[in-house]
């Protein structure tokens, strides 16, 4: 009874997965190879997608990435030195 369930289920391109829930073609492909998504695949190259598992991944909430390249946090002076004013000789404090 469950292999009659499991094969009704509709089945979807790679490219209507992609233009249904907006991601790339190859990125569905990855989904599927990590099992994130479940279809089946025909080969090395083709791939179909479970209509019902492409609806449960877009419903559930995923964090965004890195939007560009990391950008290097500002290095504050790494000098130890004394404070300027204190090196800093005041010609009028000689003066007698």
């Amino acid at each position: 009874m469950q292999d009659e369930q499991i094969n009704h289920r509709k089945e979807l391109t790679t490219q209507e997965a992609s233009q249904i829930s907006g991601l790339s073609r190859n990125h569905i492909t990855l989904l599927l190879r990590q099992a994130k998504l479940e279809g089946r695949n025909f080969g090395q190259r083709l791939w179909t997608v479970y209509a019902d598992s492409l609806e449960r991944y877009i419903a559930t909430h995923h964090k965004s990435g890195p939007k560009g390249p990391r950008k290097k946090p500002a290095l504050e002076s790494q000098t130890t030195s004394a404070p300027a004013a204190a090196i800093q000789h005041d010609p009028g404090s000689d003066k007698s």
